[in-house]
């Protein structure tokens, strides 16, 4: 049984406590983050976050927290916490008990004679966030007050006290209305029961952000309260909060709560935490279905929905979500390019290798399904489209070359995964011949092939079937080193590139491997000897001079540190694929090492999930994003992957 539960002692250290974040979102984009004691953190922490269409399409900020106040005997006492410049005011943190996570995130505080709790989930099919209140043990009636923190902003941004901002509410059953700004939808806050409120607008002034301060950015800002809420509760009675972009039918609230609790997967183990984790990142909006790349701040990344979607989807049994995620994304592909970052106006088209692992992922789908011989009248065209696009040339000098490698990239741009740019230059540009930019190529081709055969497209196969072996040999010739036993992470002209880098270990996790598997055992004995961590590879090893073990500090210094030794989980994934194509059953303890060492992240930095990045350095601290779908993706993956080989 695992616990990611919390105790007195851990919630009221808020070195450890405000370290810690918690996730809730449904199933179009909308989500509720914060720290395991609800002081928010982050510019991209709130209770009701949720796309804004009318104003740019992206996440916004509604109701950024919620302040609770116990009134008993005229004495009051603040739940709540915030950071303001020296201080924490007030310090509601002292009278948490506990926090448990077992099917939604459960507060236990204890006022004197007072024990309340506090519940809260996301309705899974509505922009809506229930918070039920539960007062356990009383002597007494107790009066509680709640006071709305206001935000209405872009999640990337921070606002401050304006003039602009429309006081004006108006009411609705067991609460109220309003919106901050013209363009945006109305906050519904209701209650299950009879609420007075009682108007008192105001602003909180310079309310910080201090993960925003370590990362350089911005981080104050003043948030609106409109009033508050007053509610008398008894012992044993239990009130639901409802704050949303539609209204709600206050009698029903207790019931839509129950229910939507029912249907919640108990994160009382390592695989169903994954399993929650993995279905917050799968959202529809727009009869579409899309992966968020990653929470808080992150959209739909085509590299990463592609990377991440067979781990998400076909790892956690649900095939018809993945092909409608595969679906979604081929309704954006342009010419032979998949958009690399979506929800915008301006849709960045500059990522090489995401319509090489879209093959990847249709392939995985296809082996799963059992439904090869139908992949290619189905997507044939789709799949000739960018295979001759990278063939004949596209964007970015993206083009087969004479050596019927791809060679990609021009001056300024970072096409591949590793795309950290500073100061308008890419920290590792890698322009040239990719080493798994050209083992994807290979495995995109073979795979075309196979499924082209099924269907009996012989004019595919005319064209395309001397390819793979002329790609094979070149592939060998340009990236093996015979002296060095690894492979160069990327070519140009004469230059070879032989920084140690996990990017060849894509090599040896493909159906189809460009290359031998004597030359595969190589690469995986290079990448475990200097590459591989207990959270995932580093993407340089550390006795390279240019080596960052550490990631933090301002954008800049960051990003410097991105794929310069920065540790991503998602690598290990195919580093355990490729490991137990070479050494099958005899390799699955070492596997199992591996993927039982992301145990104890889970209650760490994202609660209940897997961070984006960790340190290269011991402890390999969490860092960036704290859920990220390919992280999370891969980690499942792996637990398949140990599932299949221990039953050879």
């Amino acid at each position: 049984m695992l616990s990611i539960d919390f105790e007195k002692d851990q919630l009221g250290n808020l070195e450890y406590s405000l370290n810690r974040e918690l996730i809730r979102s449904n199933r179009s984009g909308s989500f509720a983050c914060t720290t395991i004691i609800g002081c928010n953190t982050r510019k991209y922490h709130g209770l009701l976050i949720c796309p804004q269409p009318m104003v740019d399409g992206v996440n916004h900020v509604l109701l950024s927290s919620l302040d609770e106040t116990i009134v008993q005997k005229e004495a009051e006492f603040n739940l709540a916490i915030h950071k303001f410049p020296g201080t924490y005011y007030p310090k509601g943190h002292k009278y948490i008990r506990s926090l448990t996570n077992d099917s939604i995130p459960k507060l236990t505080y204890r006022v004197g004679n007072v024990l309340l709790t506090k519940e809260f989930l996301f309705i899974q099919n509505d922009d809506k966030l229930l918070v039920r209140y539960t007062l356990v043990e009383a002597q007494s009636n107790v009066k509680m007050r709640l006071k709305p923190l206001l935000a209405f902003r872009n999640i990337h941004s921070l606002t401050r006290a304006n003039v602009n901002a429309d006081s004006k509410f108006e009411k609705i059953e067991n609460g109220i209305k309003l919106r901050m700004y013209l363009g945006y939808s109305y906050l519904h806050m209701q209650f299950s029961k009879k609420a007075e409120f009682i108007p008192a607008p105001d602003w909180y002034y310079n309310v910080e952000y201090m993960a925003e301060k370590d990362r350089g950015y911005d981080y104050q800002e003043d948030l609106y309260v409109p009033g508050y809420f007053e509610l008398s509760m008894k012992k044993g009675e239990s009130v639901i909060f409802s704050a949303g972009l539609s209204k709600a039918v206050p009698s029903k609230l207790s019931v839509l709560f129950k229910n939507d609790e029912s249907k919640r997967t108990p994160r009382n183990n390592f695989e169903n935490c994954l399993l929650n984790s993995a279905e917050q990142f799968i959202v529809k909006k727009d009869k579409k279905t899309e992966v968020i790349a990653g929470y808080p701040w992150f959209g739909s990344w085509g590299r990463d929905t592609f990377i991440a979607l067979p781990g998400l989807t076909l790892a956690t049994g649900k095939p018809k979500v993945c092909k409608a995620v595969i679906d979604s994304m081929i309704s954006d592909l342009k010419g032979s390019l998949f958009p690399n970052i979506g929800g915008s106006s301006d849709i960045p088209y500059n990522s090489v290798d995401a319509p090489l692992w879209f093959f990847w992922a249709l392939q995985q789908y296809a082996e799963y399904t059992g439904t090869k011989e139908k992949i290619w009248n189905e997507y044939g065209k789709k799949m000739l489209q960018i295979l001759n696009g990278y063939r004949f040339g596209t964007a970015f000098n993206i083009k087969m070359d004479k050596n019927w490698l791809i060679f990609s990239g021009e001056q300024g741009y970072a096409l591949t995964w590793m795309d950290a740019i500073v100061a308008g230059k890419p920290v590792t540009p890698r322009i040239g011949y990719c080493v798994e930019i050209n083992a994807l190529w290979f495995n995109a081709i073979e795979f075309a092939l196979e499924t082209a055969k099924l269907a009996n497209n012989r004019a595919f196969l005319k064209e395309w079937k001397h390819l793979p072996g002329l790609i094979k040999d070149s592939f060998k010739e340009t990236f093996w080193s015979k002296q060095k036993g690894y492979l160069a992470d990327y070519v140009c002209g004469d230059f070879k590139d032989f920084t140690v880098r996990p990017n060849q270990v894509i090599a040896t996790s493909m159906p189809y491997p460009v290359v031998s598997e004597q030359i595969r055992k190589l690469i995986l004995d290079i990448t475990a000897s200097e590459l591989l961590t207990p959270r995932g590879l580093r993407t340089l090893s550390p006795r390279d001079a240019n080596y960052k073990g550490i990631y933090y500090g301002n954008q800049e210094a960051r990003d410097s540190a991105y794929h310069q030794g920065t540790v991503w989980p998602w690598l290990v994934g195919h580093f355990a694929e490729g490991y137990l194509k070479v050494n099958g059953k005899s390799g699955l303890a070492f596997v199992k090492k591996i993927y039982d060492g992301f145990k104890e992240t889970i209650t760490e930095y994202g609660v209940g999930s897997i961070s984006e990045i960790y340190d290269g350095d011991p402890p390999h601290k969490a860092g960036g994003a704290i859920s990220q779908a390919w992280s999370v993706a891969e980690v499942l993956r792996i637990g398949k992957l140990i599932e299949k080989y221990s039953k050879e």
